[in-house]
């Protein structure tokens, strides 16, 4: 089979390499997945350049590729719930990647069945951005009734965010460039803030909890319109010790990450406020949850360019560059 290769970490970025690898054998608990479309990501990028080996070392040559829609081929004997034939997207599992490829062998409980109406393309789109909203909103306990903030929410994890967020009963702020904005109030935000032309912390306050996408340079301004005893979930800045010990990490890890931390902890510490990481995990059971919400509310998936698996590098270079109004695709 096809598949696109990673030989090895450079910090600068690389092109992968498109190769032939024989199709994976399944354990008695795998499905064997024939890929249709894969999504790429920021997160892909940050893998070529080594920017997250400290929390998955990943083993050289590697093949790359975070989340995908595929058919089922084959089930272990231990599998349930799943048969050949069935539509199924998942994240990939953190320890073991591999959507930029003809077939993949996943866990069963790591895939989840596709909301009916969304095409394979917009379906390769949602599992990483989705899940990383669910598990987000279950780490700030984000409940029906709380105003929450979106950092940053007009590209590919504000169209997954924002109606999760909204099928919870959350009020959802946001803010981003004014030719987003219609785009935007379409997936249910009640406020849009051009932050051209306005600054959210002078219009946001006591707000619940706030989803950043932005990273360190904005968290102190985030913090500001966070209430006492609020909730902050980063997706940008760093890792700190209470990411290390939900994620059972070793000691030194523990170590690094309390150090590398603290200075958020500190900062939310002040007003009471808790400050979490999160590194997306795979979740079938959450993913589950996530097509039930689309397929009662009918979200709409946001696709930006879709590439073949021979264009992976042109896709690569086009979620490096931001900027983007969805997710661009590999059609496998």
């Amino acid at each position: 089979m096809k598949a696109a290769i990673l030989n090895g970490y450079n910090k600068n970025g690389c092109d992968l390499e498109i190769k032939d690898i024989a199709i994976p054998e399944i354990t008695e608990d795998e499905v064997l997945i024939k890929i249709s479309t894969a999504g790429v990501n920021p997160l892909d990028n940050m893998i070529i350049k080594g920017e997250v080996k400290l929390i998955v070392p990943y083993k050289m040559p590697l093949v790359m590729g975070n989340e995908f829609c595929g058919i089922v081929e084959k089930t272990g004997s231990n599998v349930k719930g799943f048969k050949k034939g069935d539509r199924v997207y998942a994240r990939m599992p953190l320890s073991k990647i591999g959507a930029f490829a003809e077939y993949t062998a996943i866990d069963f409980r790591a895939i989840a069945l596709v909301p009916e109406y969304l095409s394979d393309e917009e379906a390769a789109a949602v599992p990483l951005t989705a899940l990383t909203a669910l598990q987000s909103y279950e780490l700030m306990n984000l409940k029906k009734g709380d105003t929450l903030f979106i950092s940053g929410g007009t590209g590919s994890v504000g169209a997954m965010a924002i109606p999760i967020a909204k099928s919870l009963g959350a009020t959802v702020y946001t803010n981003g460039s004014s030719d987003n904005e219609k785009r935007v109030l379409s997936l249910g935000v009640d406020r849009f803030i051009d932050y051209k032309k306005e600054d959210y912390a002078d219009i946001l306050s006591d707000v619940d909890c706030i989803l950043d996408t932005l990273g360190e340079r904005e968290l102190a301004k985030e913090l500001s319109v966070l209430k006492q005893g609020g909730s902050i979930v980063s997706l940008r800045a760093m890792p700190n010790r209470e990411f290390a010990e939900r994620s059972e990490m070793c000691a030194f890890k523990k170590f690094v990450f309390t150090m590398a931390g603290s200075k958020f902890d500190k900062m939310a510490a002040a007003k009471g406020q808790k400050y979490f990481f999160i590194f997306v995990h795979e979740d079938g059971a959450g993913l589950a949850r996530v097509s039930e919400i689309f397929e009662k509310d009918k979200v709409e998936a946001s696709v930006d360019g879709i590439f073949s698996l021979d264009d992976v590098n042109k896709a690569l270079q086009k979620a490096a560059a931001g900027g983007s109004k969805g997710k661009a695709v590999l059609r496998i």
